[in-house]
């Protein structure tokens, strides 16, 4: 039986709660989540994980392929945050869920679903979304693009920065304290790409931690204004950062002396960290362990609407994108940008100016700033005339994404 044949006895509609059980078990077998698993992230049992996927599958867009026995085959779902870009807040669908049985495979029922899932993004007025790639070209191929790094390094105690004189002090509190909460909401708001976490997007920042044996080590000023916290564990001599946030660099000083504090007890300190750039610079011993991989990808889902609200630094002489785009077909057009002389940009479908031709996964990492328009240019990721691309280096911010959440 052939592709098409098979799917004449599929029907594609909208996972409800009622599925909820369907919904995690696909998401066991396709990433493999074993008892193992569960057990390091904190959970009891099995019911315990689908309880705690129940807000997902209420508040998200959840759409499957089901058989004739009405058992859930193939899923995607898509639930709305919010994320700064370049200081202006977007709302943003992420994707998440994703898999496919294998006896189901090669019958393009994901390609219908992501279909789907982005006629519902520009209904919803998501003009992006985030993902967590399994497979980074299959996503480029849907329209996709990395959009930010993760960065991993390992310190020797003997590399650890030397205690330096800071205002502040350091108090270890609960993960779930309320001064972390006011950090981190001060923090996404001075940082292009991040997530601005809703109580949905803390609980899924931690879905496969286990939050007990994780502390909070937060900085104040010496006006107890909190500016700072770093997500920590210490297990077989090793300390372990989650993540460490901060406002301003006595934050940032203040949470090292706290890890250096320690290191009578750890031979080593490992982390990630994902900000755009190494954090070997700001040691003294540079010498140290870091590995960097892409994170996570990004998608324009509606190219006019995202171009109308983005935060150019400055104007330029008129010109237009000609996208090309592999599924969401409203973007395979001319993008016009025209500044009238209030600064007032207008977006039109007409060839204005000279053209920059590329996809919609270099639009993308153009203008989150992933990659350079000079370097997009110079890969061939993106052509136009010379005066054309000096006019995207000026317009376009120079801030690599933070991203450190995950779905």
């Amino acid at each position: 039986m052939d592709a098409n044949e098979v799917k004449k006895y599929l029907t594609l509609k909208k996972v409800e709660l009622k599925h909820l059980k369907q919904f995690n078990e696909l998401l066991r077998y396709v990433f493999q989540v074993t008892d193992s698993d569960l057990e390091e992230g904190g959970y009891e049992d099995e019911s315990e994980i689908i309880r705690a996927k129940r807000p997902v599958l209420r508040e998200a867009d959840v759409y499957g392929w089901f058989n004739q026995e009405d058992k859930l085959i193939s899923q995607i779902a898509i639930y709305p945050c919010e994320v700064n870009i370049h200081d202006s807040i977007y709302d943003m669908a992420g994707v998440t869920g994703i898999g496919t049985y294998p006896e189901y495979t090669n019958l393009g029922l994901m390609s219908d679903l992501i279909s789907v899932g982005l006629e519902k993004m520009r209904e919803n007025k998501q003009t992006i979304s985030y993902l967590y790639p399994y497979s980074i070209p299959y996503y480029r191929r849907k329209g996709w693009e990395v959009m930010s790094d993760k960065l991993s390094f390992e310190i020797k105690d003997s590399q650890l920065p030397k205690q330096v004189n800071v205002p502040g002090y350091v108090e270890r509190e609960d993960i779930d304290h309320e001064d972390v909460f006011k950090i981190y909401d001060q923090f996404s708001l001075q940082n292009h790409g991040a997530m601005v976490r809703q109580e949905l997007n803390w609980e899924e920042y931690w879905r496969w931690e286990n939050e007990e044996e994780r502390t909070a080590a937060i900085y104040y000023s010496k006006d107890d204004e909190p500016l700072g916290f770093c997500f920590y564990w210490i297990a077989e001599e090793v300390f372990h950062i989650k993540e460490m946030v901060y406002l301003n660099q006595e934050a940032r000083k203040g949470l090292w002396n706290f890890v250096s504090a320690h290191f009578s007890m750890v031979d080593s300190v490992e982390g990630d960290t994902y900000q755009n750039e190494p954090i070997s610079f700001l040691f003294e011993d540079s010498e140290i362990k870091e590995s960097i991989e892409p994170y996570f990808m990004a998608r324009i889902v509606d190219v006019e609407a995202f171009i109308q609200k983005y935060p150019f630094i400055t104007t330029g002489k008129p010109f237009h994108f000609v996208v090309e785009d592999p599924i969401a077909g409203w973007n395979n057009r001319i993008f016009s940008l025209t500044w009238d002389e209030d600064d007032v940009l207008t977006i039109s479908d007409e060839a204005i100016g000279n053209p920059v031709y590329l996809d919609v996964q270099t639009l993308t990492a153009l203008f989150m700033s992933y990659k350079r328009p000079s370097y997009l240019y110079r890969i061939e990721r993106l052509k136009t005339d010379k005066e054309t691309l000096r006019t995207l280096e000026r317009i376009i911010p120079d801030q690599g994404a933070y991203f450190s959440d995950y779905f």
